[in-house]
């Protein structure tokens, strides 16, 4: 019974950074970890994949072969990977059993993870295998610095949790980066807790937004608060403990902390709080508070 998370997210959201900083991070704790390559745009990645889905197709190809642009391209390779979903099956057979925990590095183009159902398929089949996954969406913590943008990210990780029906976790990234953005609205804790969204309608409406694009954000914020779904972890893939910290929300969002524990496994260590560190979320609200010198808005 594998263990292991797919990581999906927007284009430039730390995809494949994040695949190479986790695998070597899990590595180094004696964790036996692989990273499965889903993209076949990904053509020059900082890791060794262990299977990679361009040994079945590649995005040029199939845009050669069929005429089509990036998007379509990209779409009909996924499509083409769920039609084929057993070759991918025999490649990961290797690695099959408990020894291993996998990483899957997905494409970042959104349409897939919204309306279109193949990445989610091929999910479904390996869980039928007993490969016991959860999902990791990354986000650019950017998208905080603007109350519009963010109520789109929020938009976009609730339609992607609906869709796909696995655990999932959604992921502020590179929040070490947010120093050299300038002043947020709030505290990054009410960017996580996605707390009373009414006071992200109000910096809208400190911005000038028109009235038609002020309404539309204020259903959009009703109906993710009707949901109730929807929060945050934050990232930086550079510091160790925040790496910890969101390995110890996988680690329970998939099981393995409890497939460790059955075990015996050393690594339990990464899901217990034995540590009693700050949350992550306060973590990088300190660092964050500290290198704009302390400013916190409201």
């Amino acid at each position: 019974m594998p263990f292991g998370h797919i990581v999906i997210g927007p284009p430039g959201s730390g995809k494949t950074t994040y695949c190479a900083g986790v695998h070597q991070f899990l590595n180094a704790l004696g964790r036996k970890t692989i990273i499965v390559n889903l993209d076949p745009a990904n053509d020059s990645v900082p890791y060794t994949s262990a299977v990679n889905i361009e040994d079945l197709i590649t995005l040029g190809d199939a845009m050669e072969a069929y005429q089509l642009g990036p998007n379509g391209g990209m779409v009909y390779c996924i499509e083409y990977l769920e039609k084929n979903v057993e070759w991918l099956i025999e490649q990961l057979k290797p690695y099959s059993d408990d020894e291993y925990y996998i990483i899957f590095d997905c494409p970042g183009q959104v349409e897939l993870y919204t309306h279109n159902e193949s990445i989610r398929k091929v999910v479904q089949h390996l869980e039928k295998h007993n490969y016991r996954l959860a999902c990791v969406h990354l986000v650019d913590a950017s998208y905080c610095t603007e109350a519009a943008k963010f109520v789109s990210v929020l938009l976009l990780s609730l339609t992607t949790m609906s869709l796909l029906e696995m655990p999932h976790i959604n992921v502020l990234s590179k929040v070490d980066l947010l120093s050299g953005l300038g002043q947020l609205d709030f505290n990054l804790e009410y960017y996580t807790s996605v707390m009373d969204l009414n006071y992200l309608l109000d910096s809208l409406n400190d911005h000038g937004t028109s009235k038609l694009f002020g309404k539309l954000n204020r259903v959009i914020c009703e109906l993710i608060e009707d949901f109730s779904m929807v929060g945050f972890s934050t990232l930086c893939i550079t510091d160790k403990n925040s790496v910890a910290n969101l390995m110890k929300e996988v680690d329970k969002a998939n099981g393995y902390i409890f497939g460790a524990l059955t075990e015996g496994n050393e690594n339990i260590m990464l899901a217990a709080d034995a540590t009693d560190l700050l949350s992550e979320a306060r973590d990088a609200q300190l660092i964050w508070s500290i290198a704009t010198n302390g400013n916190i808005a409201r």
